[in-house]
């Protein structure tokens, strides 16, 4: 009961962002888009609890089927109520057409309603958006909960952290390690593939595809090549199918690939991937809840764990490779350059990081180690500004 009545008084981020948005002039449509049990819908109440106007909320998942009609009569419910109502869609994605009829709509009359529409697949969001509504949205992410929320909400520390990550739905369950992984693997995971991916992208064989998820989660933080992860496959496919499985993967908030940061393009786009999973508790799933007493798996998904919040930055991430030295990764964000190196205990060699700054010496170095990740999760811009000043 505590921890459910926490979820649902911390406020992340995105809740104070839409409400000034809507504060000030006449705002586009607000697309706000994430995965699965990471506390859009309850964001979203809390702003609707203190919207000055009126408010229209409806789901499409609730619906067994929602089409142009359930969405028309959506908008004009919003729009008896009067001008400036909030009207918020929840799961828009599983509406047929809804960019085309939201588009109609909006051009009809662009300052009756303020708009929000949620979704929490990114694959089917973008398309429906630079196909129908280019130029009339502004689009916020919001991914699993950062180690500074969990501290803040759960009093989390960072070994709890690195173990159970950011799914506040999960932390009831952490004193039953059966049951937190079967809330994760039923209502999440399988949420995600089934309902998410396999429901709307071709895939032409969903064992195949629950495989790969589990074999790349193996790999956190860890450059691996296409080639390798198709013969763990139990199929005689080629490594444009690993490909095409990541990406939808990573259109779901699970799994990313990083390339290898080059100043030639061509080199970038034949490098092998490195692995990110989006959350420490993917590993865990996988490797039980003692995974941390291993020294070596501990970096790794300390690793993993900084490169998530990175890959939640605008801006680029990468990692960098030559030869025998290593860049845990590089992020680019708006001309400047960061090296950053991360350290948990294990041992690792620390050349690489002066090799690239020699070879790009506009690069800022960054070393983030336990003792300061908490200042890196809680402000990780302004923990990388910091460098800047410090160089």
């Amino acid at each position: 009961m505590y921890n459910a009545l926490m979820a649902k008084l911390y406020e992340r981020s995105f809740v104070t962002q839409l409400e000034q948005r809507f504060s000030v002039g006449q705002p586009l449509i607000q697309v706000l888009v994430g995965p699965r049990q990471v506390g859009k819908t309850t964001g979203i109440q809390q702003l609707l609890a203190r919207y000055p106007n009126a408010t229209h909320y409806a789901n499409a998942d609730d619906i067994l089927t929602t089409d142009r009609t359930w969405l028309l009569e959506q908008w004009q419910k919003a729009s008896l109520s009067g001008k400036k109502t909030l009207l918020v869609i929840d799961e828009i994605q599983k509406v047929a057409n809804w960019s085309e009829t939201i588009k109609s709509l909006w051009d009809r009359a662009p300052k009756t309603l303020r708009v929000i529409l949620l979704g929490s697949s990114s694959l089917q969001l973008q398309k429906g958006l630079s196909e129908s509504l280019a130029g009339r949205f502004e689009l916020i992410k919001t991914y699993q909960w950062t180690y500074e929320e969990m501290k803040r909400a759960f009093k989390y520390n960072l070994e709890r952290y690195l173990t159970y990550g950011g799914y506040p739905g999960a932390v009831t369950f952490e004193d039953d390690y059966d049951r937190w992984y079967a809330y994760l693997k039923d209502s999440i995971i399988e949420a995600v593939v089934g309902k998410d991916i396999l429901h709307n992208h071709k895939v032409g064989n969903p064992a195949l595809f629950r495989q790969a998820f589990e074999i790349l989660c193996h790999y956190p933080a860890q450059e691996i090549s296409y080639t390798k992860l198709l013969g763990q496959l139990q199929d005689k496919g080629n490594t444009d199918l690993v490909k095409y499985y990541i990406e939808l993967y990573s259109g779901a908030f699970l799994i990313h690939s990083l390339e290898k940061y080059s100043t030639k393009s061509h080199l970038t786009r034949g490098s092998s991937p490195k692995i990110l999973i989006s959350c420490p508790a993917l590993y865990a799933m996988n490797e039980g809840p003692h995974v941390l007493n291993d020294p070596e798996k501990r970096g790794r998904i300390f690793e993993a764990a900084v490169g998530a919040q990175l890959l939640q930055q605008p801006g680029k991430l990468y990692y960098w490779r030559e030869k025998q030295e290593e860049v845990d990764f590089v992020y680019t964000y708006q001309g400047q350059l960061y090296a950053v190196e991360v350290k948990s205990g294990r041992r690792k060699l620390s050349r690489g990081l002066n090799v690239f700054t020699k070879k790009y010496p506009k690069a800022y170095p960054v070393i983030i180690t336990p003792d300061n990740y908490a200042a890196f999760s809680e402000n990780p811009r302004n923990f990388l500004n910091a460098m800047i000043n410090q160089k």
